[in-house]
């Protein structure tokens, strides 16, 4: 029986690759020198680090909804508006190659990838499909000024709650500005510890959990997506306190190889925690709910 479903699975993917394969094709031959110029640039640093993980996730949710999308657009034809989508993205590509804007080449890769879509198989298909989409877009930078005009109240309010939280236990730490001064040392507070990329990866980090956990319970989807920023906002705190305490007691060769070894796998870990304590927080709740909503109504004597 599994021989026979192998078998048909593979038959199944014969004529999708037929039908595919000059559109990967040309996929390949635009943005093979993108991504290759992201590796061993903007992604080879600690701040756009998380480009190259939400491009494979995107492309593994793409393929995970994939025989749900050619059920939802079976016998469907493809749409008129992929046409001037496809066409803006094939612009957007020139520009931003001819031009050196990273956001315009790379933005373009959804743009396309969108417009392809609804030309071949409609916008049946672009509703299975719109969260890969909509998660590729975690992986384009922003620009520089909006990033460095949201970035510098994040900083001063990680700096802020850290140097509070450390006070509060005892230890001799004062903070001027996104400047912590613990002991001896004094710590900047970085882009990469407490920036708007940061935030922005633990976001889609919440959103993909989200996704491929599904949930049937809105209290519990909604619930969850809302606490996703503080959840974020915690994860940084963690990862700055952290980094402090082991400048503090290890001094500040230790906390340097720290934060170019082990922060953002404490960052990560904190975030992963959170999000399953959270969740685990509103099933009791939505259980507890449910519970209360199944016992029968005790009538007045």
């Amino acid at each position: 029986m599994t021989a026979v479903i192998s078998e048909r699975e593979s038959m199944a993917w014969k004529p999708a690759l037929m039908t595919w394969w000059p559109v990967m094709a040309g996929l390949l031959l635009l943005y093979v020198p993108t991504f290759y110029d992201l590796a061993v640039g903007i992604w080879s640093t600690e701040a756009y680090a998380h480009g190259p993980i939400i491009l494979c996730l995107s492309l593994w949710l793409i393929t995970q909804q994939w025989q749900p999308m050619l059920e939802a657009s079976h016998g469907k034809r493809g749409s008129w508006v992929g046409w001037p989508i496809a066409i803006a993205g094939m612009l957007l590509y020139a520009l931003g190659r001819s031009q050196g804007i990273i956001m315009g080449e790379l933005g373009s890769f959804i743009v396309l990838l969108v417009g392809i879509l609804l030309i071949t198989r409609g916008s049946s298909a672009l509703k299975v499909q719109w969260f890969p989409f909509f998660f590729m877009l975690f992986m384009v930078p922003l620009p520089g000024p909006l990033v460095s005009a949201l970035t510098l109240p994040m900083k001063m309010a990680v700096s802020y709650v850290t140097d509070q939280l450390l006070y509060l236990v005892g230890y001799p730490i004062a903070r001027t500005g996104v400047v912590l001064q613990i002991g001896q040392y004094q710590l900047l507070v970085a882009d990469a510890c407490a920036g708007l990329q940061t935030l922005l990866t633990l976001e889609a980090l919440g959103l993909f959990y989200l996704n491929v956990v599904r949930h049937t319970s809105l209290i519990r989807n909604v619930g969850l997506a809302m606490l996703i920023i503080p959840i974020s906002f915690t994860a940084n705190v963690i990862r700055v306190i952290t980094l402090t305490l082991i400048t503090y007691y290890f001094g500040d060769e230790a906390g340097q190889g720290f934060l170019h070894g082990f922060a953002g796998m404490v960052l990560f870990i904190s975030a992963l925690l959170l999000i399953f304590g959270v969740d685990s927080m509103l099933q009791f709740f939505v259980k507890l709910r449910e519970t209360r909503k199944s016992l029968p109504s005790r009538s007045a004597p």
